[in-house]
């Protein structure tokens, strides 16, 4: 990237745009549409009303809200003037949730939305109703550093407090000319739908960082998805570029009368935060023609840094490494391992965090030079293919053997009674056995009959090692706010004494 020294992104953003698209739509939502120069004034008006605050350079400022203007506003205004935006998901349903953010992050002022004011009120130094912020004249950007601190993102992990992830100026515009135009090939003609709010890496890139970057335009949805909302959003706005979680794509599969709906603006579609089955793959070419492109990418590293191309897809894996970032698969001595076996996978690339913010520890144990640890076991195939095998802490060993539980789900999707599953390992008798936790489609009968019918299925389609030793019908999984199953959250249930 060839950014000069002194860089504000939050401006470069929007002033890119300027004077040239300022009557463009860059945002349509539900109350209105926003010009960019709508939103250039919005941003500075966010500026003012924190520098009125007293806010000062590098202090953090939290914003808890669902996906509208305001919260774009509040986000670049506040890297306008130097400051650290802190976005937080907000769905969590406690005050007590967001005590760790307020005090890991020492915000000076919270920026909320309606439905979020009553939770963060008691913690709040100053609270700021994002809605009620004004446009304003120009505020001249702080000059800040290309290496500077910009931002940062929550990471949850599988375990523990979420750990604020460090990220700097110059890291949104890396993953803009790597995956966003080399990989999309993103143009101001796009409009980009994104299922995943902007509080998270995913759709912080797919809904702001991307769009503004080529001055396209795109569509927020204040509020949680279903799969109505999001097919009724497609059709009226009509995006070019959709981006979602696998969850997601296969509840919009499953939901009556989908395939008759209109997808037909869609050119691009696009799947990251968990892998995606082949399976599902595979039903959504067949019923509505498009491709979707799977990826994988973390917080940590900002965006997608391996994923599939139109003119190279391989259902069911990650693609290849997305161009300007390097991956390397070393086993548990840090020796890389021969080709087509499975190890943990590393990622070098320049949109890498930082640090942890007060994880000296984590810090030293994740980032290895220009190398970050993913904590994800991958292989490789002949063609260069990436194919994910579970986390780290995800993965199962019988008997001696690695068991990907990805592998194991896949293949119970693919039988008709199957809606969704999770495979984890479990102690019996001190041995460690498969266990799937199924919800079965509607209408199914699950019994023993069943059990015994997923099991055979997954001998027929897997190694006779990798079926489901115990199988147990459930109505729900756990998951985070975009979709991804918690399966440490399985195994903690099944490791509680009864």
């Amino acid at each position: 990237m060839d950014l000069p020294d002194q860089y504000n992104v939050g401006a470069d953003l929007l002033e890119r745009n300027l004077p040239d698209r300022a009557n463009k739509v860059a945002i349509h939502s539900a109350n209105a549409d926003v010009t960019y120069g709508d939103l250039f004034k919005l941003a500075n008006g966010a500026a003012r009303r924190l520098l009125d605050l007293g806010v000062r350079r590098e202090e953090r400022v939290l914003i808890c809200g669902f996906d509208t203007p305001g919260w774009v506003a509040s986000f670049l205004g506040a890297i306008r003037i130097g400051a650290i935006p802190v976005p937080v998901n907000p769905v969590l349903q406690r005050t007590d949730d967001y005590t760790h953010f307020v005090d890991d992050s020492l915000a000076r002022v919270v920026i909320v939305d309606a439905a979020s004011e009553e939770k963060l009120k008691p913690i709040a130094a100053e609270l700021l109703r994002g809605d009620q912020i004004e446009p304003g004249d120009e505020i001249e950007p702080a000059p800040t550093r290309k290496d500077d601190m910009a931002f940062w993102l929550y990471s949850s992990g599988s375990t523990g407090k979420p750990k604020a992830v460090v990220h700097l100026q110059h890291d949104i515009p890396y993953t803009c000319e790597t995956y966003a135009v080399q990989v999309l090939g993103i143009t101001e003609a796009d409009t980009t739908f994104s299922t995943t709010g902007l509080f998270h890496a995913y759709g912080f890139g797919n809904n702001l960082t991307f769009p503004y970057w080529v001055g396209a335009s795109t569509v927020l949805h204040a509020g949680r998805h279903t799969p109505q909302t999001v097919l009724d959003t497609i059709e009226h706005h009509k995006p070019t570029l959709f981006f979602s979680a696998p969850t997601l794509y296969n509840a919009l599969l499953n939901f009556e009368g989908a395939k008759s709906r209109d997808l037909s603006s869609i050119r691009h579609c696009v799947a990251a935060a968990e892998a995606l089955p082949a399976e599902v793959w595979r039903r959504w070419k067949e019923a509505f023609g498009l491709t979707i492109l799977d990826g994988v990418g973390s917080t940590e590293m900002l965006h997608i840094y391996c994923s599939n191309r139109l003119d190279e897809v391989r259902p069911g894996s990650s693609g290849k490494p997305v161009p300007g970032y390097e991956l390397k698969i070393l086993d548990e001595d840090g020796t890389p391992v021969k080709h087509g076996e499975a190890g943990d996978m590393y990622v070098k690339g320049d949109s890498a965090l930082a640090l942890y913010w007060a994880q000296h520890e984590k810090t030293k144990a994740s980032i290895l030079g220009e190398w970050f640890f993913t904590g994800d076991r991958y292989r490789v195939d002949e063609e260069g293919f990436y194919w994910y095998e579970g986390r780290s802490d995800d993965m199962i060993k019988v008997s001696g053997l690695w068991v990907s539980p990805i592998e194991i789900e896949s293949a119970l999707l693919e039988h008709p009674s199957v809606a969704e599953s999770a495979v984890v390992g479990v102690e019996v008798d001190g041995f460690t056995k498969i266990k799937a936790f199924v919800i079965a489609r509607p209408l199914t009968e699950t019994d023993e009959t069943l059990v015994i019918e997923l099991q055979e299925h997954c001998k027929t389609r897997l190694q006779r090692y990798q079926y489901p030793h115990m199988i147990e019908f459930v109505t729900e999984l756990p998951k985070t706010v975009t979709g991804k199953i918690q399966r440490y959250k399985l195994r903690e249930k099944e490791a509680a004494p009864v």
